[in-house]
């Protein structure tokens, strides 16, 4: 009796719907196992460039139908996909580099399919984003992301102002040739604030140049502007210590609907004060009746 080769089974195919999947920001060996294999057994892949996601397949010696889907062409692209859902394909959707629809088009086309019923699911993968944040050395608890200022100053400095006060990490993605003039605005507007400049990450010249946003400005005024892409993140403003008259104004509010250790807890949670602080304050309000 001789032994029979078994026969490879066969590849599972894909369930029909959307794949939103993130692709590496620089260095190619940053694609997750499941996005290689989303990738290799769609039916069609949605990109911004087909020649910089082609060189992506090329890499990872993957074949398959590359389609562009770009902020000039979605909305006449958008019902052509939904027709190709419709009919039971599995499409991939990527951008140029890292997560989909991070400061890339693609939002109204998750909408649309969500909208229609159909799947719509998320391959997470790198992000220049979070990248940037995690290696900036600032607060990463709270952050808010702004993506791209106005590139004329009038404009950016306003947009700046709306988002001085904002009690949370910014992060900003920036042209190079713009980086030094964006930095003075932001010293200007946000003030003395901590901030890192990241480049080039994941790849060979990888830098994070951290300084407070004045230095920094100097520096690439004078050195230029650096090689590749920047995501700059800017920390969060000073807290500043309620004045005496808002503390028991927040008191003397929380206590008309909370007991006294829980308006304590939620006006020390605001304020960022010593617990027992704001207890001997409330104390105080409480026995002169001003509560």
């Amino acid at each position: 009796m001789t032994d029979k080769k078994q026969a490879p089974a066969p590849r599972r195919a894909l369930a029909p719907g959307l794949y939103v999947t993130a692709t590496p920001i620089g260095n190619a060996g940053d694609i997750s196992l499941r996005a290689l294999d989303v990738l290799a057994k769609a039916d069609a892949v949605l990109c911004e460039d087909t020649r910089v996601t082609g060189g992506l397949m090329q890499i990872h010696g993957l074949k398959v139908q590359l389609l562009p889907y770009h902020e000039h062409n979605a909305a006449e692209m958008r019902p052509r996909i939904l027709a190709r859902l419709a009919r039971g394909e599995a499409l991939a959707l990527v951008s140029d580099a890292g997560m989909p629809l991070i400061s890339d088009p693609g939002y109204k086309l998750v909408r649309a399919v969500q909208e229609e019923g159909r799947m719509v699911t998320c391959l997470p993968g790198a992000s220049s984003v979070l990248a940037g944040l995690v290696l900036s050395g600032l607060p990463s608890d709270r952050f808010f992301f702004s993506g791209f200022l106005p590139p004329k100053e009038a404009a950016r400095r306003a947009a700046l102002e709306e988002l001085k006060t904002i009690p949370a990490t910014l992060i900003f993605l920036e042209s190079p040739r713009r980086l030094a003039a964006c930095l003075k605005d932001m010293a200007g507007v946000l003030g003395p604030r901590e901030a890192a400049v990241t480049r080039e990450l994941t790849k060979k010249f990888e830098e994070v140049r951290r300084a407070g946003l004045a230095e920094l400005a100097a520096h690439y005024e004078e050195a230029g502007a650096p090689k590749g892409e920047v995501v700059l993140v800017v920390g969060p403003p000073e807290k500043a210590g309620p004045e005496a008259g808002d503390l028991d104004t927040l008191l003397a509010t929380a206590m008309d609907e909370l007991s006294l250790k829980e308006a304590v807890k939620e006006v020390t949670e605001m304020t960022g004060l010593p617990r027992k602080e704001v207890y001997r304050r409330a104390l105080e309000l409480k026995e002169s009746g001003r509560e």
